[in-house]
């Protein structure tokens, strides 16, 4: 998968998590009690570590630039905890990750993206 093929996932994985929070109009502490969106959302969180991964392991260096390595060692954190202890996730602490961090991730995808775009058109 190409680097501007992977931020794509990633922000699609955004845009489903945002999909699953709107099936509770929003509210994130309803959609993390909902047992169909619990998972789907933890899952998608899981996946957007992954891909933060694989962006290192290709060398994606100009990427990842974009991004707080702490925001990238928290979603890593967040993704271990899940997969590892998934009974136990506080979902404070998810509920921090999607109304704190993710929108600035997000933002930050775009930029990534605007910015890999313009350098593949010269």
């Amino acid at each position: 998968m190409s680097d501007r093929d992977r931020l794509d996932t990633m922000l699609a994985r955004i845009e489903d998590i945002e999909f699953f929070l709107a099936q509770k109009e929003g509210k994130i502490v309803a959609a993390l009690e909902d047992r169909i969106l619990r998972p789907a959302i933890r899952m998608q969180l899981i996946a957007l570590s992954e891909d933060f991964t694989r962006l290192t392991q290709n060398g994606a260096f100009d990427i990842l630039a974009h991004f707080d390595p702490s925001e990238i060692r928290g979603l890593n954190a967040v993704r271990n905890y899940i997969a590892h202890d998934y009974d136990s996730v506080d979902d404070e602490i998810l509920e921090l990750v999607l109304r704190k961090h993710l929108p600035h991730i997000k933002e930050k995808i775009f930029r990534a993206k605007k910015e890999k775009n313009s350098c593949d058109d010269e």
